[in-house]
């Protein structure tokens, strides 16, 4: 199992967290992970993406040019990483605030209302944890319990009632097909 994962959105939008947590996540699920972020000029409002790879071998490079899967969290990240996409591979939308259709015929698409689920759920903040959920649901790379694992380790200082709340973003999220 190779899973390359590419994530890409507006700074603040957790972009970067949601690649440490999916790399925390995989080791703690005793596979090799390799995290690689990029940031725009500025961290808020920026654009920001990262490279993760899970692996059940070792990680070669932490570059993913060409991946399995990638989460598109705004609409410029949509015209920007579509077409690194690896054939046949699956590209997970926010169809919260990503209003473009994709171009391309060759690849799985998951349209995931990521801020509406957030909104509904009473934190703009969790928005990237309804499209991990689907990740991990269709992807099979790692389980929402090894995510939901992950996060107090990820994010110290996150009280518990906050957790909860990306746990049931994780849930919701792995329920949209």
């Amino acid at each position: 199992m190779h899973q390359g994962v590419r994530i890409s959105g507006f700074g603040g939008q957790g972009i970067i967290s949601s690649g440490i947590l999916l790399a925390y996540s995989g080791m703690l699920d005793g596979k090799h992970v390799s995290f690689f972020p990029s940031y725009g000029a500025e961290m808020r409002g920026g654009t920001a993406n990262c490279s993760v790879v899970i692996s059940s071998e070792d990680v070669t490079s932490p570059i993913v040019s060409e991946p399995d899967t990638v989460i598109v969290m705004n609409e410029p990240s949509l015209a920007k990483f579509e077409p690194l996409l690896k054939p046949g591979g699956l590209l997970i939308i926010n169809s919260s605030l990503v209003n473009t259709k994709p171009k391309r015929t060759d690849i799985r698409t998951v349209c995931v209302p990521c801020n509406k689920i957030a909104e509904e759920l009473g934190s703009a903040k969790i928005a990237n944890m309804a499209a991990l959920g689907a990740f991990a649901a269709q992807t099979q790379a790692l389980s929402i319990e090894a995510i939901a694992k992950a996060l107090p380790k990820v994010f110290k200082r996150a009280k518990p009632e906050i957790l909860e709340l990306n746990v049931k973003a994780l849930k919701r999220g792995a329920e949209i097909n």
